[in-house]
């Protein structure tokens, strides 16, 4: 049965810094005086609801520390502007960076905020030639924006997604190459990649990444892991998520535990090699 939580903070994330950061991670924080794995990504990687996310899971099997970077909602903004972080991520034997959405991150049509990347700052000129007849001082969320944009406009809508997987595309890149080239990517959903635009709207998460971004990065990364959530992890729903009860929702759309064990488990081959 899932374990609700009365209280409002459910889980204990035992949040911690490293170095001269001001991002809080998930904790308890992970010795960096010996070789180790570093975990980037958003809300799985975090694993928000989940008592041993897939980075704590693959921590007690390897032999080597892992130290989970993850952070809610994060974009690859988040990494490439924090030095900190990205001296803790460059020191790693590897990286492990789950795919996340392209929406949370900023681009030529508008601004994210630099830690909570899925947070809208403001539009761009460009987007608002392109979008005269939208207020865009009404959205706080970008995905709040995005999913105003594809509904009123669909047409022009296209030029943002485009523009947005572009962007993931170099800005992945960008951030393998200041990691050295060491970094895995790992898709972790519940479908594989799609090979184009899979239904209306905004489609399912990760937002907008099909096969064809992830294969053209392939030579510039050390791997790219694919973990599709099983049907059989799927049937658990929430189980053994420690969820509070306002919460249910939210948590209904995200990994549950079996499915972190299932990615830890797919990962564990391609990090030995660097261990």
């Amino acid at each position: 049965m899932t374990i609700q939580m009365q209280g409002p903070e459910g889980l204990d994330y035992k949040p911690c810094r490293y170095g001269a950061s001001r991002l809080t991670f998930r904790g308890p924080a992970r010795s960096l005086a010996r070789p180790y794995v570093a975990f980037l990504g958003g809300t799985e990687t975090y694993g928000k609801y989940i008592e041993r996310p897939f980075p704590a899971l693959v921590d007690a099997t390897l032999g080597a520390p892992c130290v989970n970077l993850g952070c809610v909602n994060a974009g690859h903004d988040l990494y490439l502007n924090d030095p900190y972080i990205m001296e803790i991520a460059g020191q790693a034997r590897v990286c492990v960076l789950q795919i996340g959405g392209a929406n949370n991150m900023s681009n030529r049509y508008y601004t994210v905020h630099p830690r909570r990347n899925d947070r809208f700052v403001k539009s761009s000129k460009l987007m608002r030639q392109i979008f005269r007849d939208v207020d865009f001082t009404e959205f706080a969320f970008t995905r709040h924006m995005l999913e105003s944009l594809a509904r009123f406009a669909p047409d022009r809508f296209q030029m943002v997604r485009e523009e947005l997987q572009e962007a993931w595309v170099a800005r992945t890149r960008m951030l393998s190459e200041r990691l050295g080239g060491r970094l895995i990517l790992l898709w972790f959903a519940a479908h594989r990649p799609p090979v184009k635009p899979l239904g209306d709207g905004l489609g399912p998460d990760p937002l907008f990444i099909e096969r064809p971004m992830i294969d053209a990065l392939r030579k510039d990364v050390a791997d790219v892991v694919e973990v599709t959530i099983s049907a059989a992890a799927q049937t658990h729903g929430t189980d053994d998520m420690v969820v509070p009860a306002t919460e249910q929702a939210a948590a209904a759309d995200m990994p549950n535990q079996a499915a972190h064990h299932e990615a830890a488990e797919i990962l564990l081959p391609a990090l030995r090699d660097f261990v």
